[in-house]
């Protein structure tokens, strides 16, 4: 699955540009458009009162995006697995989860699963995790609320081991060598368009950043790229993994937290209570842990 398109729309502008436009005021430069129908559909157990009442709390998390949310044994498993039902127990319910497929944008993912709802079939979800956290974006997303910041995530490079035994690599040796990456993610888009498209040879292309370490393990590759995350959780003992300097990337490590419809604020404060509380007692770093994964705190 592609990282989400606010990464890669924020790479797409700022990349390049040496000084942002939205240094003092994230809002300033955009210009409020007519807001779109706000739907009335699937009200019903939005409110927090009506969550406790009922026991239970629906979230949205992508599917078949380990190390994530995925489901194995038809479990769902994952740290937004695990960090969902965390937030769920501090509310006092349980946590039900519904597995959504990647949309077109980041924005069509909010309004399918927080505010209006799909076309056809779909719920209408409580609480949506993985959300990438930008003040200029959520300037442009009023129906949501953003809260709830629990990670950090940032790019690196996994590598053979017997392919670079003294030097480490950084993206100019792919000029010569293979590197995989996710079809459309925020790493391919980056290689894709760094040195004038000098790279392009030797990029490697998957359906996944887990199809892509995979060929790395077979040898098919020398290096992959992708969310640091996603490379430890494929990792191997001929696998080594490093972050180099990234030249001209200028969203090499973004916020991660949830969304919540906009209409349902004491929901709001409840979820960021919940996930501040484990960040201080350590909850969520040993989530990270479990799954043999870095935590990066993240910015609140």
């Amino acid at each position: 699955m592609r990282i989400l398109s606010i990464i890669a729309a924020l790479t797409a502008a700022l990349a390049f540009s040496p000084v942002s436009a939205q240094s003092n005021d994230p809002c300033a430069d955009y210009t409020p458009q007519p807001k779109p129908q706000n739907a009335a559909r699937d009200i019903v157990g939005q409110e927090l009162d009506q969550i406790v009442d009922q026991g239970h709390m629906l979230f949205a998390v992508y599917e078949n995006y380990p190390p994530y949310s995925w489901q194995e044994d038809g479990q769902p498993r994952g740290v937004d697995i695990d960090i969902a039902r965390l937030i769920a127990a501090d509310i006092g319910v349980d946590a039900q989860f519904n597995f959504v497929a990647a949309g077109e944008n980041l924005e069509a993912d909010l309004r399918h699963n927080l505010w209006q709802g799909a076309l056809v079939g779909g719920r209408v979800a409580n609480v949506m995790m993985r959300v990438p956290y930008d003040s200029a974006f959520a300037c442009r997303v009023e129906q949501v609320v953003f809260t709830g910041q629990y990670a950090d995530e940032s790019i690196a490079i996994a590598y053979r081991k017997d392919a670079y035994p003294d030097e480490k690599p950084i993206p100019a040796y792919f000029r010569f060598d293979t590197v995989a990456v996710e079809n459309d993610s925020i790493s391919d888009f980056y290689l894709s368009s760094l040195a004038g498209g000098q790279l392009l040879a030797n990029i490697r292309r998957f359906s996944d950043a887990a199809g892509a370490m995979d060929a790395l393990a077979l040898g098919e590759t020398k290096a992959a790229m992708a969310p640091r995350a996603q490379l430890e959780f494929g990792l191997t003992e001929a696998i080594a993994i490093h972050q180099p300097p990234l030249p001209g990337f200028s969203v090499g490590r973004w916020t991660l937290g949830v969304g919540v419809n906009f209409r349902y604020r004491p929901l709001s404060y409840a979820v960021d209570d919940a996930v501040r509380f484990a960040l201080e007692d350590g909850r969520i770093a040993q989530i990270y842990e479990r799954y043999g994964l870095s935590f990066l705190p993240p910015v609140r």
